[in-house]
């Protein structure tokens, strides 16, 4: 499973265990499934999609500017706005 969390200037708002995270980055949609390469990407207004297993539907969560990164921890997004 794939640690996430989801942060904004007030508050963590998701930390959790999921099966798979896309993300709206700026240059195109990508997904962050466990043990993805390390990467770091600015993301564009848009939604989250999020798997909690790997043939569910996903959670939509409407996010606001700011900046995804990929690491040995898992996926963080830091939105300027999370709703």
């Amino acid at each position: 499973m794939l640690h996430f969390e989801l942060v904004t200037p007030e508050k963590l708002v998701r930390s959790e265990e999921v099966y798979m995270v896309v993300v709206p980055g700026t240059e195109g949609d990508f997904g962050v499934l466990e043990g993805h390469a390390p990467v770091m990407s600015t993301i564009r207004d848009g939604a989250l999609q999020i798997y909690r297993t790997e043939k569910g539907d996903p959670e939509l969560l409407t996010i606001e500017g700011g900046f995804a990164e990929v690491n040995a921890s898992g996926l963080t997004v830091l939105a300027e706005r999370a709703a």
